[in-house]
């Protein structure tokens, strides 16, 4: 049965061939290709343009230097933003979370004094006092004399 379910398999099914895969990777370095050879040709055509119309070169020059100020401009306010964030989130650890954990160490440390409590004044006297009942009580069933008589209850009854 096995062997029927594999036959009836269609090779369409199955992962792709790695011809399908050599087709896709040769799409892309075509299309990348074409792409890089598109920039070079943009290039050429610019720097041939500067070189043809100097003055209108310096007009181009001298707007992208006023855009790279504004630009070196706001990555300065961006950076002075995220310094004051970064003390704000300082200032917010030290003044609020650290508080909190204090207190939680404290409140940890008074459990643990309270369990010591609990347990020296309420568990230990509680267990010793049941191992003397349970050694008395067996102490007791160790006895002949009271085991005769427990004997002759249940034979009464």
């Amino acid at each position: 049965m096995s062997e029927e379910t594999t036959e009836r398999i269609s090779p369409e099914l199955e992962s792709p061939q790695p011809s399908e895969r050599g087709e896709r990777s040769r799409a892309w370095v075509v299309v990348a290709a074409l792409l890089l050879a598109l920039i070079i040709t943009g290039l050429v055509f610019a720097v041939i343009s500067m070189v043809n119309n100097p003055d209108q070169t310096e007009i181009i020059r001298d707007i992208v230097i006023i855009f790279m100020a504004v630009e070196s401009l706001l990555i300065g306010l961006v950076m002075i933003i995220l310094i004051t964030q970064l003390a704000q989130l300082t200032a917010m650890l030290q003044n609020e979370i650290k508080p909190i954990l204090d207190s939680t160490n404290e409140a940890l440390n008074t459990l643990r004094g309270t369990t010591a409590f609990l347990s020296n004044n309420l568990v230990d006297p509680v267990v010793k006092a049941n191992s003397v009942i349970t050694a008395l009580r067996r102490a007791i069933e160790l006895l002949p004399i009271i085991r005769l008589d427990k004997r002759s209850q249940h034979k009464k009854e």
